[in-house]
């Protein structure tokens, strides 16, 4: 069986011959670490800072013992294009800059900073910066499709290759097709709290920002099929929620943003997708049952964090049907070789039962031994296969 052909079985239920070792990647500050060590070149180094499913970082994993980054996608533009031109704002005391990126939000940057930069203002606001600055930036055109380049174990596909790699039966790797951000881009948009308040001061503006959104997304899935471009899995992607839950109320959620769910994912099963699978960081407990409602059935990464997410628990709830890929606690790969084997056991179980993929619950950081990790992988291959 190819690593594909893996993967798709054990997130199916169906038998296969080992059980695929996958993961989401590295940090760079993480590599950099590896690569001081003496385990990686510095040219293995700079090569696998192309990030998900290329060759320089396929060659790292290979090495470690893992098969495949879960994370290799068809990426569909269903985001602002062109997007704003990136650039300094403001140097500031102490190395500090303040920067725009390319969605108009405006970041606070350190070059010592190992976690995601702190977003300080958005340039959206009101209903004039979204018709002039955002919403055509957002309209509809085939080439969001058509220009997509994937990123492979051997080398960056250009789009006219696209269609014929997906389409072939030997093809080793599984490969995502995204499908979109529903909420996630629009939280990106306008900020936590920019988005907080726009739903009390302007409601029609906060659903017209998501529907136009959505619709894009959609308009986006639907071209994909009618070109034939079918991946393994239809992958969304959101990150709403912190430690202690949802960054919207779940009722509004419900009721702006679900029906976009359904719509879409009755589009992707007329495709031929039955695995249909969603990425949230954070505390997702109260969005779960409106995303498996809506034709969501794989939960990515299954954050172990402070709150201790667990498919298995979920599965008492919703059955079966519900399938994951995560819930591996990376902070074991910083400990030592009795919490990797204590890790595995605890995630035997969910194993064996089925429809689930074990893979750490997010990019390996800076303080994750090399040896710890390759001691998973073998460990991991002794146990099942």
């Amino acid at each position: 069986m190819t690593t594909r052909e893996r993967v798709l079985a054990v997130l199916r239920g169906e038998a296969y011959d080992r059980l695929p070792l996958v993961h989401f990647g590295f940090l760079d500050a993480t590599l950099r670490r590896w690569r001081d060590e003496g385990h990686l070149s510095e040219d293995e180094y700079r090569a696998a800072l192309a990030g998900d499913g290329s060759a320089g970082e396929a060659v790292i994993a290979r090495r470690l013992g893992f098969d495949a980054n879960y994370h290799c996608h068809l990426g569909l533009q269903s985001l602002l294009r062109p997007g704003f031109e990136g650039r300094v704002i403001e140097e500031l005391p102490g190395g500090y800059r303040k920067v725009l990126t390319g969605l108009g939000a405006i970041q606070l940057h350190h070059p010592d900073n190992q976690s995601i930069p702190a977003e300080v203002d958005h340039l959206l606001k009101t209903r004039a910066d979204w018709e002039a600055e955002y919403l055509p930036k957002l309209r509809w055109f085939p080439e969001r499709v058509t220009e997509v380049w994937v990123q492979t174990p051997a080398r960056a596909l250009p789009p006219d290759q696209v269609g014929a790699w997906l389409a072939d039966p030997a093809r080793e790797w599984p490969c995502l097709l995204h499908a979109g951000s529903l909420f996630g881009a629009v939280r990106d948009l306008l900020g936590v709290e920019g988005m907080s308040y726009l739903q009390a001061d302007d409601p029609e503006l906060f659903a017209e920002i998501i529907d136009t959104v959505a619709d894009l997304s959609y308009r986006n899935v639907v071209l994909a099929g009618e070109l034939g471009l079918k991946a393994d899995i239809a992958h969304f992607w959101e990150d709403i929620c912190f430690k202690n839950g949802p960054l919207i109320n779940p009722r509004v959620f419900a009721e702006r943003v679900g029906p976009h769910y359904q719509r879409i994912a009755a589009e992707l099963r007329a495709q031929g997708y039955d695995l249909i699978s969603l990425d949230c960081d954070g505390l997702i407990d109260a969005l779960l049952p409106i995303w498996f409602e809506n034709g969501i059935n794989v939960m990515f990464p299954i954050e172990v964090g402070t709150w201790g997410s667990n498919l298995a628990a979920w599965r008492e709830t919703y059955g079966p049907g519900l399938l994951g890929v995560g819930g591996l606690n990376k902070r074991v790969f910083s400990r030592d070789r009795a919490a990797v084997d204590a890790e595995i056991e605890r995630l035997r179980p969910m194993i064996e039962a089925g429809g689930y993929l074990p893979c750490p619950d997010h990019r390996l950081p800076h303080d994750n031994e090399w040896s710890l990790v390759a001691y998973y992988c073998e460990r991991m291959r002794a146990r099942f296969g």
